[in-house]
């Protein structure tokens, strides 16, 4: 929370796959998670957060033989649940990991059990996770916790595909949010 200046909140976290986070829909509106270790703030509790001020987005993120890179973003705002929680990002600052939410802007957050991609397939069905997906991802951020390097099943992991491409998932990864100056 005190990293680029501090006064972060952490909205989601992946450390070390202690939580599952191949979850319905319910539990991405309503957070889930233990905010000392891996969790989801929840889309409502974010989509109010950013309802009346302008916020930034922080993505941190490390990989296993630790090395670390962040993205910053200088405009972050999410949608209410009527039109999908659509996510708004904008403001790319390259703090070595590449822009992989570029893509992602202005698309719905999808799990396995409410499609809202622009895809054909279900892209959370497809690579196990729940995301601002549109014809797919270049960020993966709630897929499946694995070790690295792995190309077992493709582009599952937790991804950010601009510094490590579609399958290396990350060791460590956090999306935090606070209110620009």
């Amino acid at each position: 929370m005190n990293t680029e200046g501090g006064r972060w909140t952490v909205f989601q976290r992946r450390m070390d796959g202690t939580v599952n986070f191949y979850r319905p829909w319910n539990h991405y509106k309503m957070g889930f998670g233990n905010a000392d270790g891996e969790y989801w703030l929840g889309l409502e509790n974010l989509f109010h957060l950013t309802l009346r001020k302008r916020y930034e987005l922080l993505v941190d993120m490390g990989d296993f033989s630790g090395n670390k890179a962040f993205a910053r973003y200088t405009s972050f705002s999410i949608d209410p649940e009527t039109y999908g929680y659509r996510l708004h990002v904008s403001g790319f600052i390259n703090g070595g990991a590449g822009d992989s939410l570029n893509t992602h802007n202005g698309q719905k957050f999808s799990t396995f059990d409410k499609d809202q991609d622009s895809s054909s397939a279900s892209c959370a069905r497809h690579f196990l996770g729940a995301f601002w997906y549109g014809d797919c991802h270049q960020a993966n951020l709630n897929g499946v916790y694995r070790w690295g390097a792995d190309g077992t099943i493709s582009a599952v992991g937790v991804e950010w595909y601009q510094w490590k491409g579609y399958d290396y998932s990350l060791k460590n990864v956090s999306m935090k949010i606070r209110p620009v100056q």
